[in-house]
């Protein structure tokens, strides 16, 4: 299983537009972030979680070819603006697209002209919007869809699992597939969903900045939270234009070290054993 990140920003992204502060102004590569997304590839299969307003560039500089499936974990502009870029992708299929009930009702609002008939020529992204159910999504096995968890003839299949997260007051998802887990923007876990993140070997996780904030964790709080998780290895995503990597790197390094916790960066690649 191969994990890149496509984004690891704030809403603003950074460098911010009229923003000139060291961070914005920094000629280290990792401290341009583009809105928080990952790419997901198990063999041939191409999943992506959010979408958000650079989703075209990220897909180009990551050579997406193809996709799968897309996993919302909620419906704010910089998780799913880039939505429509799917177009070019489901010429030949239509893309499933889970999230939960919030999540499905906003992004059908807000791309109504995809579900209504236009004239000839008009060019539609071809997607279906989902319920992700509590059980989990069969993980598709090659090119194709996706569906709800089923047993195939050998027994239970792999699945990907829907983790109930809070955004402030905003309920959202986060995403486990086999020993790995993406949480961002979040504030809180409830501990239904710990449980639900048990045995992990690596936690991505909303860290926006080392200040407290309403609606998302800070760094120690993301610390913090990775230790209740308890994974092996820890990194830190949707980061604002407060810190640099190279400070975030090294304040992970002192505080961070019983979780593994460092920064994520864009264009970043994990390799992990592929789900049983």
């Amino acid at each position: 299983m191969r994990i890149t990140f496509l984004g690891t920003g704030t809403s603003f992204g950074v460098p911010a537009m009229g923003c000139r502060c060291p961070v914005c102004s920094s000629p280290d590569p990792r401290d341009r972030r583009w809105r928080s997304s990952i790419l997901v590839e198990l063999g041939q299969t191409a999943i992506v979680v959010d979408a958000g307003p650079e989703f075209r560039l990220q897909c180009l500089r990551a050579g997406v070819r193809s996709l799968d499936l897309l996993l919302l974990t909620h419906a704010h502009a910089d998780h799913i603006a880039g939505l429509d870029d799917v177009r070019p992708l489901t010429h030949s299929r239509i893309l499933p697209v889970y999230g939960n009930a919030e999540a499905i009702r906003e992004t059908r609002a807000r791309f109504a002209y995809a579900f209504a008939p236009l004239q000839a020529g008009g060019g539609l992204p071809r997607f279906e919007l989902r319920l992700a159910p509590p059980e989990g999504i069969e993980l598709p096995r090659g090119p194709g869809g996706a569906g709800e968890s089923g047993a195939g003839e050998s027994g239970a299949a792999p699945r990907i699992l829907p983790i109930p997260l809070m955004h402030g007051i905003l309920p959202i998802l986060g995403w486990r597939i086999g020993d790995f887990a993406y949480l961002t923007d979040c504030s809180s876990i409830p501990n239904s969903s710990l449980r639900l993140l048990r045995g992990l070997r690596v936690l991505v996780i909303d860290g926006l900045r080392f200040r407290p904030h309403e609606t998302h964790f800070s760094v120690d709080q993301a610390l913090a939270a990775a230790a209740a998780v308890g994974a092996a290895e820890t990194w830190l995503t949707h980061i604002n234009h407060e810190a640099s990597h190279a400070e975030l790197e090294a304040y992970c390094a002192e505080r961070g070290a019983s979780v593994g916790a460092r920064p994520a960066w864009d264009g970043l690649v994990l390799e992990l054993p592929e789900p049983a």
